[in-house]
């Protein structure tokens, strides 16, 4: 996960240089560059492309679409860490979810380490005029979408090959995607070009290590992880693209990471729940 979070962020910078490009076309390459390493990987390791489970590997790639729309969306038009900040909130949602989809358990005490990440955000959203109301909630829909993606993934459990789960995204998303930016087209240059293509490599690197920690690890523990990104965002956003925050934005950073490692710990330390144990089992098996 720690190596999903660094490739990740490395997306993010790329998507944000880009902004001059509508964020539907870059999904759209990016989901091209990930179709062909994921079928050529496939094909390399001799994995049956199509998967077992047809049905939850196409709603995976549906909620990852309309997510990375979303949230590219807001990377382009709001400071890196703030939109990375919101973005953070699909753990709250992933843990939620997963009490109804996958019948996790989330402890009382981790409801209100989940309530502090989520007061931070807010407050980063209240004193930073650059984050408008609008893009706050398209941000908060596209953690909402992740989480799903996150539970459905864990659905799946080990049933299905990382790759694989990984090659239905691209192969739901390149269809929806290119029929609309028939209607919203930018040429790209040979650096955007250029720009488009490595990020698709490092989500490719990021979403393949990523899928492999939410099918061995339970939704609330791995998911949290991701909050690490923002230390990235922050150092990223002030070098490459002048951003700078007031002291309360820095403050609710503070607290979106209080919570996260508060949770981490509390689940560490306190709870061991049936999936775990037997992700353990899993995990030796497979390696």
């Amino acid at each position: 996960m720690l190596i999903a979070t660094f490739f990740f962020s490395l997306m993010n910078v790329g998507v944000k240089y880009l902004s001059h490009i509508p964020a539907v076309e870059i999904v759209f390459f990016r989901s091209v560059v990930s179709l062909v390493l994921s079928f050529s990987f496939l094909k390399f390791k001799r994995i049956h492309v199509w998967g077992n489970n047809k049905k939850l590997l196409i709603a995976r790639g549906m909620a990852g679409a309309m997510s990375l729309v979303l949230y590219f969306t807001t990377l382009q038009a709001i400071p890196l860490a703030g939109a990375v900040s919101i973005q953070f909130l699909s753990p709250i949602f992933t843990a939620i979810l997963g009490i109804f989809i996958v019948n996790e358990k989330v402890a009382k005490r981790q409801w209100l380490f989940f309530l502090l990440s989520f007061a931070g955000v807010v407050i980063i959203q209240g004193v930073d005029n650059r984050m408008t109301t609008f893009y706050f909630f398209i941000g908060i829909l596209a953690a909402l979408f992740s989480g799903i993606a996150f539970n459905i993934i864990r659905k799946l459990g080990v049933s299905e090959n990382p790759l694989v789960i990984v090659f239905y995204f691209p192969l739901v998303t390149i269809p929806v995607t290119g029929l609309y930016i028939l209607t919203d087209w930018v040429t790209p240059n040979g650096i955007d070009l250029l720009i488009i293509i490595l990020v698709g490599i490092a989500t490719q690197i990021a979403q393949v290590y990523m899928t492999k920690a939410f099918q061995h690890e339970e939704l609330s523990k791995i998911a949290s992880l991701r909050y690490i990104g923002i230390i990235y965002a922050l150092v990223f956003g002030h070098i490459l693209f002048g951003e700078k925050f007031e002291i309360f934005s820095y403050a609710g950073m503070v607290l979106v990471l209080a919570g996260v490692m508060l949770n981490i710990w509390y689940k560490q330390r306190h709870i061991s729940s049936p999936v775990e144990k037997e992700n353990k089992i899993t995990k030796t098996t497979i390696q």
